[in-house]
């Protein structure tokens, strides 16, 4: 059975603030995808809180981008808006950038990531998604769990993987995008991705059996609502175990916490904690930048699960470490790299400083 898995963030209303989920918008946006269930139009569907902004999961066989899909997804968004602006929660509706559905998510304003395929006897599916970080933050997840043999033995120890993957990467200034396949041009393949500000994979392809076996979001939700929030959440889905790296091999890279843009008002460097979903919600400096990941069996179309992932303690040391990271960041205040360079900030908030101080400025030679 060929089914697509499509998995949507987008911020509803915080509470209290930008970076907590109120129960009531979880429950506005369960209502409208169950009845789209009921009616036919999903064959399963989830609704999870992601720190400030709504983790949706729709699986059904229309394929990707369909718009009937992306407008069930979008309702889902907008009731659980209506439900922020009754309580007057921080920025109602945030994460859309229009009053309408515009016909598709993608530029809309949510992260949208799908995954289409032939359903295997068992298939596992983990749904990462990011909080309080920005697209690209992926990258190298991705690359490790499918290029590292480092991180994932299989790419050494079975005959599929050994063969490699072909890696799908968006240039998000210049909307273009090449394929890069691994191992051979492994190194081409980092000179871009080592910059996920610009380029950011959006899908890995095995060059075994010629499916798409990850894909991330790649567009960036300042550029579609016209002002960053500093809360992006960012998606990946990863199909794991059989010819495909296991679970292990695909959360291995969390085990040490990389450095992400995020943090307080999106505009610093901060440690990737891997959390519970009990945890996804902002804490110090409205972070650090949080990752979960949810793990699903599907079984015709349906989702059983989630198993919270990072709800284990062998990832307590990848927290501390990102604790310990972030007491570091703190202390350089706002000075770079801490802060992010003005080109990398989402809030933009210097060039109105800069406006203001212009006159100061007078040739130095």
């Amino acid at each position: 059975m060929r089914i697509t898995l499509t998995a949507v963030t987008a911020a509803a209303g915080g509470y209290v603030g930008p970076d907590g989920a109120h129960p009531d918008l979880l429950a506005a946006a369960h209502e409208v995808l169950a009845a789209a269930v009921t009616d036919g139009q999903l064959i399963d569907a989830q609704a999870q809180p992601l720190g400030g902004s709504l983790l949706l999961l729709l699986s059904h066989d229309r394929g990707e981008d369909d718009a009937a899909t992306h407008e069930l997804a979008w309702d889902a968004i907008e009731a659980a808006s209506g439900v922020a602006r009754q309580l007057q929660l921080h920025a109602p509706g945030a994460g859309l950038a229009a009053d309408v559905f515009p016909g598709t998510l993608v530029g809309a304003g949510p992260s949208v990531a799908e995954l289409a395929f032939e359903e295997r006897p068992s298939e596992p599916v983990i749904a990462f998604a990011g909080a309080g970080t920005a697209t690209g933050a992926f990258n190298l997840p991705l690359y490790k769990t499918f290029a590292d043999p480092f991180n994932t033995a299989g790419l050494v120890l079975a005959d599929a993987l050994h063969e490699g993957c072909s890696f799908e990467v968006h240039d998000t200034i210049e909307r273009r995008k090449a394929v890069f396949n691994t191992p051979e041009e492994a190194y081409d393949l980092l000179t871009y991705i080592g910059m996920p500000g610009r380029f950011v994979v959006k899908r890995v392809i095995s060059r075994a059996g010629g499916e798409v076996v990850a894909t991330a979001s790649s567009e960036r939700i300042a550029q579609a609502t016209g002002a960053g929030s500093g809360h992006e959440a960012p998606l990946a889905l990863v199909r794991c175990e059989g010819d495909l790296p296991t679970i292990g091999e695909a959360t291995e890279p969390f085990a040490i916490p990389a450095l992400v843009e995020g943090f307080s008002r999106g505009t610093h460097l901060g440690p990737w904690m891997p959390v519970r979903l009990a945890d996804a919600s902002a804490g110090r400096f409205d972070g650090p930048p949080r990752a979960i990941a949810l793990g699903f069996e599907i079984a015709a179309g349906k989702l059983t699960g989630p198993r919270d992932l990072f709800d284990h303690p062998s990832f307590d040391r990848a927290r501390e470490q990102a604790n310990l990271i972030a007491d570091v960041l703190r202390q350089q205040g706002t000075f770079e790299p801490h802060r992010l360079p003005l080109d990398e900030s989402e809030q933009q908030q210097l060039p109105a400083v800069a406006t203001r101080t212009e006159s100061r400025w007078v040739d130095a030679s």
